[in-house]
Protein backbone atom coordinates (compact mmCIF):
# COMPACT_ATOMS: atom_id res chain seq x y z
CA UNK A 1 0.00 0.00 0.00
CA UNK A 2 2.89 2.35 0.74
CA UNK A 3 4.21 1.87 -2.79
CA UNK A 4 0.81 2.68 -4.29
CA UNK A 5 0.46 5.73 -2.05
CA UNK A 6 3.95 6.93 -3.00
CA UNK A 7 3.40 6.71 -6.75
CA UNK A 8 -0.14 8.10 -6.54
CA UNK A 9 0.94 11.19 -4.58
CA UNK A 10 3.98 11.52 -6.86
CA UNK A 11 1.60 12.03 -9.78
CA UNK A 12 -1.36 13.81 -8.15
CA UNK A 13 0.37 15.61 -5.30
CA UNK A 14 -1.36 16.33 -2.00
CA UNK A 15 -4.39 18.17 -3.37
CA UNK A 16 -7.49 15.99 -2.75
CA UNK A 17 -9.28 17.49 -5.77
CA UNK A 18 -6.45 16.53 -8.15
CA UNK A 19 -6.29 13.15 -6.44
CA UNK A 20 -10.01 12.71 -7.10
CA UNK A 21 -9.51 13.59 -10.76
CA UNK A 22 -6.72 11.03 -11.08
CA UNK A 23 -8.85 8.46 -9.27
CA UNK A 24 -11.66 9.06 -11.76
CA UNK A 25 -9.25 8.64 -14.68
CA UNK A 26 -7.94 5.36 -13.25
CA UNK A 27 -11.35 3.75 -12.73
CA UNK A 28 -12.43 4.91 -16.19
CA UNK A 29 -9.27 3.36 -17.65
CA UNK A 30 -10.10 0.04 -15.97
CA UNK A 31 -13.62 0.28 -17.40
CA UNK A 32 -11.99 0.74 -20.82
CA UNK A 33 -9.87 -2.38 -20.29
CA UNK A 34 -13.04 -4.33 -19.50
CA UNK A 35 -14.70 -3.03 -22.65
CA UNK A 36 -11.70 -4.09 -24.76
CA UNK A 37 -11.82 -7.65 -23.36
CA UNK A 38 -14.56 -8.36 -25.88
CA UNK A 39 -11.77 -8.75 -28.45
CA UNK A 40 -10.00 -11.40 -26.32
CA UNK A 41 -13.08 -13.31 -25.20
CA UNK A 42 -15.25 -13.57 -28.26
CA UNK A 43 -17.71 -16.08 -26.80
CA UNK A 44 -18.54 -14.70 -23.38
CA UNK A 45 -21.27 -16.82 -21.78
CA UNK A 46 -24.22 -15.35 -19.94
CA UNK A 47 -23.26 -17.40 -16.87
CA UNK A 48 -19.85 -15.73 -16.79
CA UNK A 49 -21.37 -12.27 -17.19
CA UNK A 50 -23.93 -12.82 -14.45
CA UNK A 51 -21.37 -14.16 -11.99
CA UNK A 52 -19.00 -11.29 -12.87
CA UNK A 53 -21.69 -8.67 -12.37
CA UNK A 54 -22.59 -10.39 -9.10
CA UNK A 55 -18.94 -9.99 -8.10
CA UNK A 56 -19.13 -6.28 -8.98
CA UNK A 57 -22.29 -5.94 -6.90
CA UNK A 58 -20.59 -7.55 -3.90
CA UNK A 59 -17.70 -5.10 -4.09
CA UNK A 60 -20.03 -2.10 -4.46
CA UNK A 61 -22.25 -3.30 -1.61
CA UNK A 62 -19.37 -3.74 0.82
CA UNK A 63 -17.61 -0.55 -0.26
CA UNK A 64 -20.82 1.40 0.35
CA UNK A 65 -20.57 0.51 4.03
CA UNK A 66 -16.84 0.15 4.75
CA UNK A 67 -15.65 3.13 2.69
CA UNK A 68 -18.61 5.51 2.79
CA UNK A 69 -21.35 4.88 5.35
CA UNK A 70 -19.23 3.90 8.36
CA UNK A 71 -16.55 6.61 7.80
CA UNK A 72 -19.34 9.12 7.20
CA UNK A 73 -20.96 8.22 10.54
CA UNK A 74 -17.60 8.48 12.30
CA UNK A 75 -17.08 11.93 10.78
CA UNK A 76 -20.47 13.53 11.25
CA UNK A 77 -22.95 11.18 12.89
CA UNK A 78 -25.64 8.86 11.62
CA UNK A 79 -28.35 11.44 10.80
CA UNK A 80 -26.38 13.34 8.09
CA UNK A 81 -25.38 10.02 6.50
CA UNK A 82 -28.99 8.81 6.53
CA UNK A 83 -30.11 12.05 4.92
CA UNK A 84 -27.41 11.65 2.30
CA UNK A 85 -28.51 8.07 1.54
CA UNK A 86 -32.10 9.20 1.03
CA UNK A 87 -30.97 12.03 -1.27
CA UNK A 88 -28.79 9.65 -3.29
CA UNK A 89 -31.69 7.27 -3.77
CA UNK A 90 -34.00 10.14 -4.74
CA UNK A 91 -31.50 11.39 -7.33
CA UNK A 92 -31.32 8.00 -9.05
CA UNK A 93 -35.08 7.55 -8.81
CA UNK A 94 -35.70 10.95 -10.41
CA UNK A 95 -33.10 10.21 -13.08
CA UNK A 96 -34.74 6.88 -13.88
CA UNK A 97 -38.14 8.49 -14.18
CA UNK A 98 -37.13 11.53 -16.24
CA UNK A 99 -34.09 10.69 -18.38
CA UNK A 100 -35.06 8.49 -21.35
CA UNK A 101 -33.03 5.26 -21.32
CA UNK A 102 -33.39 1.55 -21.91
CA UNK A 103 -32.57 -1.53 -19.82
CA UNK A 104 -32.42 -5.05 -21.17
CA UNK A 105 -34.52 -6.30 -18.25
CA UNK A 106 -36.94 -3.45 -17.54
CA UNK A 107 -37.11 -2.07 -21.07
CA UNK A 108 -37.60 1.66 -21.65
CA UNK A 109 -37.77 4.02 -18.71
CA UNK A 110 -37.96 7.75 -18.26
CA UNK A 111 -39.78 10.20 -20.52
CA UNK A 112 -41.07 8.46 -23.63
CA UNK A 113 -39.35 9.55 -26.82
CA UNK A 114 -38.90 8.19 -30.32
CA UNK A 115 -36.34 10.77 -31.44
CA UNK A 116 -33.38 9.21 -29.65
CA UNK A 117 -31.71 6.14 -31.12
CA UNK A 118 -31.66 2.91 -29.10
CA UNK A 119 -27.89 3.02 -28.74
CA UNK A 120 -28.11 6.39 -26.98
CA UNK A 121 -30.89 5.16 -24.71
CA UNK A 122 -28.59 2.29 -23.76
CA UNK A 123 -25.67 4.68 -23.15
CA UNK A 124 -27.89 6.89 -20.96
CA UNK A 125 -28.82 3.83 -18.87
CA UNK A 126 -25.19 2.82 -18.32
CA UNK A 127 -24.25 6.44 -17.61
CA UNK A 128 -26.86 6.58 -14.84
CA UNK A 129 -25.39 3.33 -13.53
CA UNK A 130 -21.81 4.68 -13.50
CA UNK A 131 -22.52 8.07 -11.96
CA UNK A 132 -22.54 6.89 -8.30
CA UNK A 133 -19.23 5.06 -8.76
CA UNK A 134 -17.36 8.13 -9.99
CA UNK A 135 -18.97 10.28 -7.33
CA UNK A 136 -18.04 7.80 -4.61
CA UNK A 137 -14.37 7.76 -5.61
CA UNK A 138 -14.27 11.56 -5.70
CA UNK A 139 -15.90 11.90 -2.28
CA UNK A 140 -13.44 9.34 -0.93
CA UNK A 141 -10.47 11.47 -1.95
CA UNK A 142 -12.19 14.69 -0.90
CA UNK A 143 -12.57 13.30 2.62
CA UNK A 144 -8.80 13.59 3.05
CA UNK A 145 -8.27 9.95 4.06
CA UNK A 146 -5.94 8.86 1.28
CA UNK A 147 -5.62 5.20 2.31
CA UNK A 148 -9.39 4.66 2.43
CA UNK A 149 -9.79 6.56 -0.84
CA UNK A 150 -7.20 4.40 -2.59
CA UNK A 151 -8.90 1.23 -1.35
CA UNK A 152 -12.24 2.51 -2.64
CA UNK A 153 -10.64 3.47 -5.98
CA UNK A 154 -9.12 0.00 -6.31
CA UNK A 155 -12.43 -1.66 -5.47
CA UNK A 156 -14.46 0.41 -7.94
CA UNK A 157 -11.75 -0.05 -10.56
CA UNK A 158 -11.72 -3.84 -10.14
CA UNK A 159 -15.48 -4.10 -10.49
CA UNK A 160 -15.39 -1.74 -13.47
CA UNK A 161 -13.56 -4.41 -15.49
CA UNK A 162 -16.43 -6.96 -15.61
CA UNK A 163 -18.89 -4.08 -15.94
CA UNK A 164 -17.07 -2.72 -18.99
CA UNK A 165 -17.06 -6.17 -20.56
CA UNK A 166 -20.75 -6.67 -19.77
CA UNK A 167 -21.66 -3.38 -21.43
CA UNK A 168 -19.75 -4.26 -24.60
CA UNK A 169 -21.21 -7.77 -24.77
CA UNK A 170 -24.75 -6.51 -24.11
CA UNK A 171 -24.35 -3.81 -26.76
CA UNK A 172 -23.15 -6.39 -29.29
CA UNK A 173 -25.93 -8.84 -28.42
CA UNK A 174 -28.54 -6.13 -28.81
CA UNK A 175 -27.35 -5.43 -32.34
CA UNK A 176 -26.19 -1.90 -31.57
CA UNK A 177 -23.11 -2.27 -33.76
CA UNK A 178 -20.10 -4.43 -34.52
CA UNK A 179 -17.46 -5.47 -31.97
CA UNK A 180 -15.40 -2.28 -32.25
CA UNK A 181 -18.44 -0.03 -31.89
CA UNK A 182 -19.71 -2.12 -28.96
CA UNK A 183 -16.35 -1.48 -27.25
CA UNK A 184 -16.69 2.21 -27.98
CA UNK A 185 -20.16 2.21 -26.39
CA UNK A 186 -18.72 0.64 -23.22
CA UNK A 187 -15.93 3.22 -23.04
CA UNK A 188 -18.15 6.19 -23.80
CA UNK A 189 -20.70 5.27 -21.14
CA UNK A 190 -17.96 5.12 -18.48
CA UNK A 191 -16.46 8.53 -19.21
CA UNK A 192 -18.96 10.21 -16.88
CA UNK A 193 -16.98 8.86 -13.94
CA UNK A 194 -14.14 11.35 -14.50
CA UNK A 195 -16.09 14.63 -14.10
CA UNK A 196 -18.18 13.20 -11.28
CA UNK A 197 -15.07 12.09 -9.40
CA UNK A 198 -13.74 15.63 -9.79
CA UNK A 199 -17.01 17.18 -8.61
CA UNK A 200 -17.25 14.79 -5.66
CA UNK A 201 -13.68 15.49 -4.56
CA UNK A 202 -14.12 19.25 -4.88
CA UNK A 203 -17.41 19.30 -2.96
CA UNK A 204 -16.20 17.06 -0.14
CA UNK A 205 -12.89 18.93 0.22
CA UNK A 206 -14.17 22.49 -0.17
CA UNK A 207 -17.27 22.15 1.99
CA UNK A 208 -16.23 19.94 4.91
CA UNK A 209 -19.60 20.16 6.70
CA UNK A 210 -21.29 18.33 3.81
CA UNK A 211 -18.81 15.41 3.88
CA UNK A 212 -21.04 12.95 5.82
CA UNK A 213 -23.99 13.92 3.60
CA UNK A 214 -21.84 13.39 0.50
CA UNK A 215 -20.64 10.00 1.73
CA UNK A 216 -24.21 8.92 2.42
CA UNK A 217 -25.33 10.32 -0.93
CA UNK A 218 -22.74 8.30 -2.87
CA UNK A 219 -23.49 5.16 -0.86
CA UNK A 220 -27.25 5.51 -1.32
CA UNK A 221 -26.86 5.95 -5.07
CA UNK A 222 -24.64 2.85 -5.32
CA UNK A 223 -27.01 0.75 -3.22
CA UNK A 224 -29.88 1.87 -5.46
CA UNK A 225 -28.00 0.73 -8.57
CA UNK A 226 -27.26 -2.66 -7.00
CA UNK A 227 -30.88 -3.37 -6.10
CA UNK A 228 -32.58 -1.72 -9.07
CA UNK A 229 -30.27 -2.75 -11.90
CA UNK A 230 -27.49 -5.23 -11.15
CA UNK A 231 -29.49 -7.83 -9.20
CA UNK A 232 -32.38 -7.97 -11.73
CA UNK A 233 -29.86 -8.13 -14.59
CA UNK A 234 -27.97 -11.07 -13.08
CA UNK A 235 -31.14 -12.98 -12.18
CA UNK A 236 -33.05 -12.64 -15.43
CA UNK A 237 -31.82 -15.85 -17.13
CA UNK A 238 -31.83 -18.38 -14.31
CA UNK A 239 -28.28 -17.86 -13.06
CA UNK A 240 -29.25 -16.61 -9.62
CA UNK A 241 -26.99 -19.09 -7.78
CA UNK A 242 -23.88 -18.14 -9.77
CA UNK A 243 -24.67 -14.44 -9.38
CA UNK A 244 -25.09 -14.91 -5.62
CA UNK A 245 -21.78 -16.76 -5.36
CA UNK A 246 -20.17 -13.94 -7.35
CA UNK A 247 -21.64 -11.42 -4.92
CA UNK A 248 -20.24 -13.33 -1.95
CA UNK A 249 -16.82 -13.42 -3.63
CA UNK A 250 -16.99 -9.65 -4.18
CA UNK A 251 -17.84 -9.07 -0.52
CA UNK A 252 -14.88 -11.19 0.61
CA UNK A 253 -12.46 -9.43 -1.76
CA UNK A 254 -13.60 -5.96 -0.69
CA UNK A 255 -13.38 -6.85 3.01
CA UNK A 256 -9.86 -8.15 2.47
CA UNK A 257 -8.82 -5.00 0.64
CA UNK A 258 -10.36 -2.79 3.31
CA UNK A 259 -8.79 -4.61 6.27
CA UNK A 260 -5.32 -5.19 4.79
CA UNK A 261 -4.89 -1.95 2.85
CA UNK A 262 -7.15 0.54 4.60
Amino acid sequence: MEVLTFFFTKIAGDNPVIQGLLGGIIITFLNMIGAFLIFLFRNVTQKFLDSSLGFAAGIMLTASFTSLIIPGIEHGGVIPVMIGIVLGVLMLEIGNNTIPHIHFVLGREGIETKRIKAVWLFIFAITLHNMPEGLAVGVGFGSGNLNDALVLMMAIGIQNIPEGLAVSVSSLSAGLGKRFYATFVGIRAGLVEIPLALIGAWAAHSMKPILPYAMGFAAGAMLYVISDEIVPETHRKGHERLATLGTMAGIVVMLYLDVTLG
